[in-house]
């Protein structure tokens, strides 16, 4: 079985001031980390290779700078191979942008399975899964707090509201994993020493038979007009109890519509 995840490199959110108030957007010129919440599709994936008994895990990234940092991280938990897109030319891509990238860097793969996040911890738009669906072509499930793969077909739980759905779904498919699908394995330092030497195949716009104004700047349909920081939380009303405290708290609470 052949899995690709899609693993996005961010800057470290522990580290202020990365926002470049010029493009209104995250400053990628340091080292970028693993976005955690991609740590769940990369541990999804090992575990189906190994139920599957045998294949291979592959990563597929974009990136600036040749930047491979969080690759490394991904790939001394066990993943086999990836593919790095970097260009000059992707800075100010938009979601669907990024899809359309890295829809072209699978499509060098032609993997059995494709695995995403349901969203980014930097960018939180959560569209990109479905758009690398339509783009390859491929069935869609979203949310997903279980996969496993039975008599050649996927079994999902997708998360909803209410519970969760039960969805089979024949492969090639593209899904996205929730946070806590399961557990992520830490790289041992044999993994990290291991992951130096696998091979990460760099590419730009032009190597995936992409035109520059498709990405980027040039490419994108949507504008930051605006960036502002969050308002400070205000501190609560603090009702005394004299006897009469119930009735303030149900005259509160009918303010705000509960009940």
């Amino acid at each position: 079985m052949h899995v690709v995840v899609c693993v996005k490199q961010i800057p470290d959110p522990a580290e202020p001031g990365q926002l470049d108030p010029g493009t209104k957007t995250l400053r990628r010129t340091g080292k970028l980390i693993l976005d955690e919440s991609d740590s769940y599709g990369v541990e999804m994936a090992l575990q189906l290779v190994t139920a599957a008994g045998g294949g291979d895990v592959s990563l597929v990234s974009m990136a600036p700078n040749n930047e491979t940092s969080g690759l490394r991280t991904a790939l001394a938990m066990g993943a086999a191979d990836a593919i790095l897109v970097s260009d000059p030319a992707l800075q100010g891509s938009d979601a669907l942008g990024t899809a359309k990238v890295l829809a072209k860097a699978i499509e060098r793969k032609g993997p059995d399975l494709v695995l995403t996040a349901t969203e980014s911890t930097d960018g939180y738009t959560g569209t990109v899964p479905s758009q690398l669906a339509e783009l390859l072509g491929l069935p869609s499930v979203t949310f997903a707090k279980s996969v496993e793969v039975v008599d050649g077909a996927l079994r999902i739980n997708r998360q909803t509201e209410s519970g969760f759905d039960e969805v089979t779904c024949p492969l090639p498919a593209v899904v996205s994993v929730t946070a806590g699908v399961v557990e992520p394995r830490y790289p041992s330092f044999k993994g990290i020493m291991a992951a130096k030497a696998k091979p990460v195949d760099e590419l730009t716009v032009a190597d995936l038979g992409l035109d520059a104004g498709e990405v980027g700047w040039a490419g994108a349909g949507q504008e930051i007009t605006d960036i502002a920081a969050a308002e400070a939380r205000e501190a609560g009303e603090v009702i005394e109890d004299d006897g009469e405290a119930h009735l303030k708290v149900v005259s509160f609470l009918e303010n705000l519509k509960v009940i």
